[in-house]
């Protein structure tokens, strides 16, 4: 290598590390956006500082500049947005909430949005879309030229959360007659390529799928060999109508970086990609979470009354089952009246009850999400899991049935609270799993209604066991 060509590999390599320092100093110890930063930010924003927001928000990666927008209030966003004007990162629009991309969209012009997404994978493309109105869809896509037009609209009208909603419509496909070289030629002189790849799909003269090449295999091939020689036959394919989750689930299973995803006849319609299924797991995981608490889809950047309007369901449902446990103490006023020590022990008894339901909800709902409970060891993990209620109810009873004793100095109501805690925590492991399970059955996602329910059950049967030995054995 002489001294220039040294020279100018020093300075190819110097510079995106010079890149990424900018890029990592935009963030505190604590992951957020660093206070000074959006300060420095806030006043180019205010002054109208084009040139310190193309040396310094430009160049963020569309990851970095989500965080940033999300961080900023909504006329900073609005402000940022026009300054930036052409420069602006579209694509870090699919890395912020909702209600956030919804906010800058609804101000930029459809003339705007429609050129912008033409730069872009059609997979962001289609994200930023599915969330428009119907007419303003139909006007950005109107604009775009013919071909990208019918990919995006084809995309578009899969259901949501779908394999073929998350495709990228933009791929490498040639037939198994061409040899190595061909496909090299080929990757090397056609410029609308997609931007990366790492697979090559092998397809016949009506699109069917017939089978994939990884990029490193097509590299350690000598040239004159054909496509057909070196590829592998499809597994487990795609297909566009599979919810996102499976989809996942195929990609952790079988180590995949791109799929193929294809429609009902078995023709290439789009790839699917890691970094997508990424952003699924992600999103079911976050959904799973939320669902369990009775939110539903709501986000940070959501407003007062939608925020509200997410919660109030599940409260008014909790409230019902709530005064449904208040009914079954009201059958024994008569009792609580003559031993005040059973209203101060009953909060102990169904919170124990409601943690260990919780506890085994939690489980089940996340098994069943990732597909890890199933008929066939549904029988084995209830009873694995009745028993670790069994033997948690009898830990906590004996610890739970002294400290009774000691307190009000009546080992039977030390007695009558440890059976009423075995009790309550083997209901609490049985609801955990069972209710999930039916929920899962019928049709019912698990996550949205178990918790209420699984609450319901240990609340009625912990005060009815607990209020019902007392009044038998004490008063």
């Amino acid at each position: 290598m002489s001294e220039e060509d040294n020279r100018e590999w020093e300075t190819e390599t110097e510079a995106p590390a010079a890149e990424a320092g900018v890029h990592s100093d935009i963030y505190a110890e604590d992951g957020s956006v660093r206070h000074d930063f959006l300060a420095s930010l806030g006043a180019a924003i205010a002054d109208r500082d084009t040139l310190w927001l193309h040396d310094h928000i430009v160049s963020l990666h569309e990851s970095e500049l989500g965080d940033v927008l999300e961080s900023i209030n909504t006329p900073q966003r609005r402000a940022l947005v026009r300054l930036l004007g052409d420069q602006f990162d579209f694509a870090a629009l699919t890395e912020v909430d909702e209600a956030i991309r919804l906010e800058i969209v609804d101000g930029l012009p459809n003339e705007k949005i429609a050129e912008a997404l033409g730069e872009l994978d059609s997979d962001d493309a289609v994200y930023i879309l599915e969330d428009l109105d119907e007419e303003d869809q139909q006007e950005i896509l109107a604009r775009l030229p013919f071909t990208e037009r019918v990919r995006l609209r084809r995309a578009l009208d899969y259901p949501e959360d779908t394999a073929g909603r998350r495709m990228q419509t933009e791929f490498v496909a040639v037939p198994p007659f061409w040899t190595v070289g061909q496909t090299i030629d080929y990757m090397r002189d056609d410029e609308d390529l997609p931007g990366s790849f790492s697979q090559i799909f092998v397809i016949d003269p009506t699109f069917k799928l017939v089978g994939s090449v990884n990029l490193d295999r097509i590299l350690r091939t000598k040239r004159q060999t054909k496509i057909e020689e070196i590829m592998d036959e499809p597994r487990s394919p795609i297909t566009a109508e599979m919810d996102q989750e499976e989809a996942a689930q195929i990609f952790e299973q079988y180590d995949l970086l791109s799929a193929a995803v294809v429609d009902d006849n078995n023709r290439l319609v789009g790839v699917l990609t890691i970094d997508d299924v990424v952003d699924v797991i992600h999103e079911e995981a976050d959904e799973d979470i939320k669902r369990l608490a009775g939110v539903g889809d709501e986000e940070l950047s959501d407003s007062v009354i939608a925020t509200v309007r997410s919660r109030v369901v599940w409260l008014l449902v909790n409230l019902c089952t709530a005064l449904l446990s208040s009914t079954v103490i009201s059958l024994f006023d008569a009792t609580i009246a003559q031993m005040v020590a059973l209203a101060v022990l009953m909060p102990v008894v169904a919170s124990m009850g409601g943690n260990a339901g919780t506890q085994t909800m939690t489980v089940t709902v996340r098994a069943l999400a990732t597909r890890d409970l199933d008929i066939y060891n549904a029988g084995r993990i209830i009873r694995r899991e009745a028993t670790v209620g069994l033997i948690n109810g009898l830990i906590f009873s004996v610890l739970i049935g002294t400290v009774a004793a000691i307190w009000f100095a009546n080992p039977g109501l030390g007695g009558v609270i440890a059976t009423a805690m075995v009790v309550n925590m083997l209901a609490a492991a049985l609801a955990g799993i069972l209710l999930p399970l039916l929920l899962d059955k019928f049709g019912a996602d698990p996550a949205i209604a178990s918790a209420v329910f699984v609450t319901m059950v240990t609340d009625v049967i912990g005060f009815f066991a607990f209020l019902g030995l007392a009044s038998m054995w004490l008063v």
